[in-house]
């Protein structure tokens, strides 16, 4: 797959140069910088102003032909941040109603295959009002699916789920990397999510391609790997318990008490909060004597090396899901592997500014 496309909106041109691979290639970036309106672009759903795009083989833009091919015979499946199924058909009728708007609509085996691969065998005669967030999701990747895609877009597909509901469906993307051959464009600012499932990454800033390439390579970027670090942060839910004369503010989080500096909130009110994955230190052993007034107890569910002297590791807490880095120094002096407990001292906690919340 082929991207050469440029194009004036209101606020920044657009002027991405990439080729696509198959399994799942991230456009990883800060919100805004442009991964929406390309693959918009690549469905159709916005016309270039010159360029060309090329899938497969063929043709669907090329501004000096004069070719446009149409959203609709573009045989491209696209997932929504939100599932978008139609409320009033059961699961089975969005599923089929994919089958009805290709030209190349897939065999039956082929349906059963995917029901069974994305387990939701069992919800097809349920309406969308009655299934979970996750559930509507993969509904969703489904109905994609079935729309016998040459590719298929994921714009952010994981932002609106919870943590729990992204642990849930990021396997399913796993699977669909590992077992179909279909190229998957997967946009995301998350670089846990590009950590986890991406083969090829697409660095996007201010609409402008910056570093392609492996996502190893790009993540080892100096530059990239400086983004993917302030994105590297964890959400979770707290409430306000009380505001200290010593400048501090006491919070509760899933029954564990937590301190940060005053912020602006009544006593009750919830928040919104995030850890940074650089502003936590893993230990072996809780340091009974420390400054640290954050200290949690975790276990460690993956490991992950995006470059040579960085890792990432996944920690289930009582707050739930954190993740955070450490350098490869630091990793191997703690002898540390997946399945191990440790402590984590947390040295600073922010309010979240993002538009959801674990």
């Amino acid at each position: 797959m082929v991207i050469n496309i440029q194009k004036q909106f209101s606020s920044f041109q657009l002027d991405a140069q990439f080729e696509v691979p198959k399994g799942i290639t991230a456009l990883f970036g800060k919100s805004g910088s442009g991964k929406t309106s390309i693959i918009n672009t690549i469905a159709g759903l916005e016309r270039p102003d010159q360029g060309e795009i090329i899938v497969n083989g063929q043709t669907l833009f090329n501004s000096k032909e004069k070719i446009w091919v149409p959203a609709h015979q573009r045989q491209i499946g696209y997932i929504f941040q939100e599932g978008r199924l139609f409320p009033h058909l059961s699961v089975k009728e969005n599923l089929l109603y994919a089958s009805k708007v290709t030209s190349k609509p897939m065999k039956h085996q082929q349906f059963d295959y995917i029901i069974q691969l994305l387990g939701i065998d069992h919800l097809l005669d349920r309406q969308p009002a009655r299934l979970s967030g996750g559930e509507k999701q993969r509904v969703a990747i489904g109905r994609a699916l079935l729309s016998n895609p040459q590719l298929i877009l994921a714009d952010e597909p994981l932002s609106a789920l919870d943590e729990s509901r992204k642990a849930e469906l990021l396997p399913y993307f796993e699977r669909l990397r590992d077992e179909l051959e279909i190229p998957i464009l997967y946009v995301t600012h998350s670089a846990q999510e590009v950590l986890r499932l991406a083969d090829y990454v697409v660095a996007i800033d201010d609409g402008r391609v910056t570093t392609p390439g492996p996502a190893r390579e790009v993540l080892s970027d100096s530059r990239i790997n400086k983004q993917a670090h302030r994105a590297m942060s964890s959400q979770f839910k707290a409430s306000v318990v009380a505001h200290h004369q010593d400048g501090l503010t006491e919070l509760a989080a899933n029954g564990v008490t937590l301190f940060t500096p005053t912020v602006k909130a009544e006593v009750g009110s919830p928040l919104c909060l995030e850890i940074f994955g650089h502003d936590m230190l893993i230990t072996r052993l809780r340091i009974a004597e420390s400054s640290a007034l954050n200290q949690l107890a975790g276990k460690i569910t993956s490991v992950t090396t995006p470059a040579p002297n960085s890792i990432f590791l996944t920690l289930e807490t009582a707050i739930g899901e954190l993740t955070a880095r450490l350098s490869a120094r630091a990793f191997q002096k703690l002898g540390l592997v997946a399945g191990d407990n440790c402590h984590l001292c947390i040295q600073a906690i922010h309010q979240s500014n993002r538009n959801s919340c674990a």
